[in-house]
């Protein structure tokens, strides 16, 4: 069985392109375009990891995050952080929360994978 990625992005190109990637790669790959819809998905439908952006509608990437983190049934999910905001700022408070990985845009397809690769073995 493939692994489940659920992708939290806003911008609609970007899902495309990282749907395309990740489905080449062989993941089974769902999405989202806000904070709040992430958080229903991932409590109704698990995936086994989660790529993140930062900033989105209703709820943003570091809420989601912290709530992701402190559920105890939600914690041991892997968050991949895919985000503009690559200040170090961003990257200590997501590590802070507990972000798995942190990938700043514009990405590498390969970097992307391979954090993926490294977060949920196969």
């Amino acid at each position: 069985m493939a692994t489940r990625i659920l992708i939290t992005e806003d911008e609609p190109n970007i899902v495309e392109s990282l749907t395309f990637i990740l489905n080449r790669a062989g993941y089974d790959v769902s999405s989202v375009a806000d904070g709040e819809a992430a958080m229903h998905r991932l409590r109704s439908n698990p995936p086994d990891i989660m790529v993140l952006d930062v900033m989105l509608p209703k709820l943003n990437g570091f809420e989601v995050l912290k709530l992701v983190k402190s559920d105890p049934l939600l914690k041991s999910m892997p968050v991949v952080i895919l985000t503009a905001k690559g200040q170090t700022h961003d990257r200590q408070l997501a590590e802070e929360i507990g972000a798995d990985a942190f990938v700043t845009k514009p990405f590498s397809n390969r970097d992307l994978i391979d954090q993926i690769k490294k977060l949920c073995p196969t």
